[in-house]
């Protein structure tokens, strides 16, 4: 069987480049190939193509390019985003506390186990709970707001269950905290947008966000390249006790400190020699997903109601030693959704599969040609079950017995059919 054979419904893990995509970065290969910060024509070609991208970039998220910083893949962004304001924290707040960071306990592992590792440098760190359709508990977190928290970060929509949080209303508790503090600029508030930057509008200053993670592989773009989103502000007022910055603009170092340090590229925040190819790619997915982000959504969520009412007809019922499907009708458990379905990205589906090992159903589904996820596919090749679908309140049985379906551009409903007659083989079988 061939992957054009496949029918393919992981596409929250990663999506195909587009055609469009691969054509734009072709020339940066091996014509337009110089050092972006070189003199000659060479580096000021391949710069303007650099600086054409960011303006791209930011204007489809409502940002100025100065205020954009490339990095190696969204997991660097979400790096520099945290240790990055932890390490410009420490050195312009004389605090003899603590360093907060306030976060969610279903955050992708390159925030929590960056929180993790900061905890053991000894930074606090918050983990607000959530509920079952995995929501964040706001009340808690405006709770956990103290003089030292530096940092309060919420990903937009979650990568496995699809669930997209009220950032517009976060923003709001952590800006009304602040007034009441001095009009500090702390805490800062990171949002990782990665899943959701395809599907919603992602505008930094709708959000009120200070910075935002972005991948391109996740839109149709090359994998390889992330970005990461960091407000510049206005110097005056700042409440810091160390010295501000010149000028009416504080520069968007301002607010982070380097992780990766050199000859100080992305304006001192990410040295490295940057990627043009990858980075005209990015521009270039960006480009397209914004013109088609409406029709796609709706296109998208179509299919996916469409699956799960046909997944609904059948129920997953015990027999002896073995699970049957038996008509709708039938007494026993049925299939259920994880999460909420008001609450979610339009192109994701977690299914709870009651008494079916999640591993050894997606092994089912592969080799009958359909590919699909327990979660996340960063940790997906461990056998331990979802930690997001626990920390939302479900047991570990139902957590390693769901799989995650996402959909994407080359999906369509003959394949949706498809997939449902595999999922049904595959429940069946032994």
């Amino acid at each position: 069987m061939t992957n054009k054979d496949r029918i393919y419904l992981d596409y929250a893990a990663s999506t195909p480049v587009d055609p469009r995509v691969v054509k734009a970065m072709q020339p940066y290969f091996t014509e337009i190939y110089g050092n972006p910060h070189a003199l000659h024509s060479f580096g000021q070609e391949a710069s303007r193509a650099v600086f054409e991208s960011k303006r791209v970039i930011g204007q489809a998220i409502g940002a100025d390019y100065k205020e954009l910083v490339f990095t190696g893949s969204a997991t660097e962004a979400n790096n520099l985003a945290i240790r990055g304001a932890v390490k410009s924290y420490k050195l312009k707040v004389k605090s003899s506390g603590k360093p907060r960071i306030i976060t969610t306990t279903i955050e992708h592992e390159s925030i929590l186990e960056t929180c993790r590792g900061l905890e053991k440098e000894g930074v606090e760190v918050i983990y607000i709970p959530v509920n079952r359709d995995g929501l964040v508990d706001l009340k808690k977190l405006e709770a956990a707001l103290n003089d030292r928290t530096v940092l309060v970060s919420v990903m937009m929509a979650n990568n496995e269950v699809g669930t997209i949080q009220p950032i517009s209303e976060i923003s709001s508790i952590i800006k009304n905290w602040k007034l009441k503090i001095k009009n500090s600029a702390y805490p800062l508030f990171h949002t990782d947008a990665v899943q959701a930057f395809q599907y919603l509008d992602c505008n930094v200053n709708e959000l009120g966000v200070d910075l935002m993670t972005l991948s391109a592989h996740k839109i149709y773009g090359p994998k390889g390249i992330g970005a990461l989103y960091v407000r510049g502000h206005r110097a005056k007022g700042l409440g810091f006790s160390g010295e501000q910055p010149k000028g009416s603009l504080a520069p968007i170092g301002y607010w982070l400190h380097p992780i990766i340090t050199g000859s100080g590229q992305e304006f001192g925040l990410r040295s490295g020699t940057d990627n043009v190819p990858y980075i005209v790619g990015f521009a270039k997915a960006v480009e397209l997903s914004m013109a088609m982000q409406n029709r796609e959504s709706k296109r998208v969520g179509e299919l996916r109601d469409y699956f799960w009412k046909e997944l609904q007809k059948i129920k997953v019922v015990p027999r002896q030693a073995r699970k049957i499907l038996v008509p709708e009708r039938s007494r026993g458990a049925s299939m259920q959704l994880n999460g909420s379905m008001k609450y979610r990205l339009p192109n994701n589906l977690n299914i709870y599969f009651p008494g079916k090992s999640a591993q050894e159903l997606l092994i089912k589904l592969d080799l009958a040609g359909a590919s699909v996820s327990p979660g996340a596919a960063c940790s997906t090749r461990t056998s331990k079950a979802s930690f997001v679908l626990e920390a939302m309140g479900f047991s570990e049985d139902r957590a390693s017995q769901s799989l995650r379906f996402s959909f994407g551009r080359q999906t369509t409903q003959a394949e949706i059919d498809r997939a449902a007659k595999i999922l049904v083989t595959a429940i069946l079988s032994k």
